[in-house]
């Protein structure tokens, strides 16, 4: 029986093969896990003066295993370069600048953890050390002299973080953390970050104000959430600051401390259209006295305009000495209380005051209804808060201050009123509009200018002699 032609190719291939494998046995036997392994010089002078600063190591694997690098002085101490890192089969170039794991000298002080140091001045036996995965382990050693290695640590000297709890939502309080870092060598990089979710890190940016002397140096960083970028702040809950300092030589010096995130999220809110057709509603009234307020206290407060009496009118004619009765609604439609601050809703305003003249100055964060004409020579100089007691709840501060709040998620009805005393012919008929301001922070455009109306006086007493 005559043998395929295909089975005579397949046979004398293999038999190839395993001529060539003994073959290769026989020539070329098992090669050491590690064939090479050493610096290109005798010695360093790692002080960042650019002459023989660095180093080079150079070794090769045969097979993958783990790799240690160590240095060990005259007294036995051993400072590690690589420890029991994994690496495969191949060759290796490593630049050795004098930098091994963090140490701390006897009876050192530091207010920071040492992550990477300068290794001291001295003669050392260097250690290279291969463990492969099937048990095998192989060292080769030699040396190498270290000099002007004895620079100063970049040591964090202070790391202060106040408040440790901030509500990042531009309340006007607690709004910001400011990290105060103190390092006692100048010139380092300094870096903080907030380590989020799986240790993902947050940059916070910095404030450097300069050297407090030639031995140490400053740095205040800023941290609002991200909010003040319109961003989203990390999740409510405690978070982990690092704060590392690097100087120019390699040595890396870190310290940690908690900072709490508390109610934290981007407010947003809105004027919101009525039922009536109109987003702000406008009504003439006649004034009685027991509306006047100042600072030394409030009068009446308007009575809210029924939907009955208000019309979808784009121009209102009234008499001097009268009050514009306004009515709107606002919401808060983000996931965190935004705070307001007085006169209440139903507040009544002379043309003439502000609302400082009510005893209320702008606070910072705060929202608050305003209502500006074109006379006006203030931004939205008549403010009151978004909301009543009926709608607002109350926080007490550390101090015993009382603040209000429109929950998140919820509408309010704001309403009041400005008495007209002034005729001026330069602006008769003037446009009055409605916005929502938000204090030191923004108005934004789309709660500017809501609801404009022309509003034209008249002298009730014209002709009369």
């Amino acid at each position: 029986m005559r043998i395929p032609v295909i089975w005579t190719i397949v046979a004398a291939v293999v038999g190839v093969i395993a001529v060539i494998f003994v073959g290769s046995l026989l020539i070329q036997p098992d090669l050491p896990l590690v064939v090479e392994a050493g610096f290109d010089r005798e010695g360093i002078t790692p002080n960042a003066d650019g002459d023989n600063d660095i180093a080079t190591f150079s070794y090769e694997l045969t097979r993958n295993a783990r790799v240690s690098i160590l240095l060990e002085d005259a007294g036995g101490q051993i400072y590690a370069f690589r420890d029991a890192q994994q690496r495969i089969a191949q060759k290796y170039n490593v630049q050795f600048s004098g930098v091994v794991d963090g140490y701390v000298l006897p009876g050192e002080q530091l207010g920071g953890t040492v992550m990477q140091r300068l290794i001291p001045d001295g003669n050392y036996t260097w250690r290279l050390r291969a463990d492969a995965p099937d048990g095998e382990t192989q060292e080769v050693s030699g040396t190498l002299s270290i000099r002007d290695a004895d620079v100063p640590l970049p040591d964090i000297t202070t790391f202060t973080i106040s408040p440790s709890t901030f509500t990042p939502n531009q309340d006007g309080r607690a709004d910001r953390v400011a990290i105060n870092v103190y390092v006692a060598k100048p010139d380092a990089d300094v870096r903080v970050v907030l380590l989020g979710e799986e240790n993902s890190e947050i940059p916070i940016s910095a404030r450097k104000e300069g050297n407090i002397n030639e031995d140490a140096q400053r740095y205040i960083f800023d941290y609002a959430g991200g909010v003040d970028l319109n961003a989203d702040p990390p999740p409510d809950g405690t978070y982990e600051v690092v704060v590392t300092a690097q100087d120019e030589e390699g040595q890396i010096v870190r310290a940690s401390s908690e900072l709490t995130i508390r109610d934290g999220g981007k407010p947003f809110a809105e004027i919101v259209a009525q039922s009536t057709g109109v987003d702000v509603a406008f009504v003439a009234v006649p004034y009685d006295e027991r509306f006047f307020s100042d600072a030394s206290g409030l009068g009446d407060l308007v009575e809210i305009p029924e939907d009955g009496d208000i019309l979808a009118q784009q121009a209102i004619t009234m008499n001097v000495g009268d009050m514009l009765v306004f009515k709107l609604t606002v919401e808060n439609y983000s996931d965190v209380p935004i705070r307001t601050t007085w006169p209440l809703p139903g507040t009544v305003y002379q043309q003439d005051q502000l609302a400082a003249a009510m005893g209320r100055n702008e606070s910072s964060g705060a929202w608050r209804v305003g209502i500006e004409c074109e006379s006006s020579t203030n931004t939205y100089p008549y403010r009151w808060a978004i909301g009543g007691d009926d709608v607002l709840v109350t926080e007490t501060g550390q101090t015993g201050e009382v603040f209000k709040y429109l929950p998140a998620n919820s509408r309010s009805t704001v309403w009041g009123a400005i008495r007209f005393t002034d005729l001026n012919e330069n602006f008769n008929p003037q446009t009055c509009y409605a916005g929502l301001i938000h204090e030191d922070v923004a108005v934004s455009e789309r709660n500017s200018r809501v609801g404009p109306v022309e509003i034209e006086l008249v002298d009730p007493n014209a002709g009369e002699e």
